[in-house]
């Protein structure tokens, strides 16, 4: 069985949505832009650090 390698630096949005369980990219940006995900922003891309998404999740199951 091939397993799926965990994601390691950044993600773009598409790949965020579904580090995050599915969600749409139109919620990754909401998010984004309510400053709950904060996205280093490359010249063509929006990329969000692994490290980002993972305290945003632990602080989400904290509430």
């Amino acid at each position: 069985m091939n397993k799926i390698p965990a994601p390691v630096g950044a993600l773009k949005i598409k790949d965020v949505a579904r580090y995050l369980g599915g969600i749409s990219h139109t919620s990754v940006r909401r998010l984004i832009k309510r400053g709950l995900i904060k996205p280093n922003r490359s010249l063509r891309h929006v990329l969000v650090p692994v490290s980002e998404l993972d305290k945003f999740l632990e602080q989400e199951q904290q509430q």
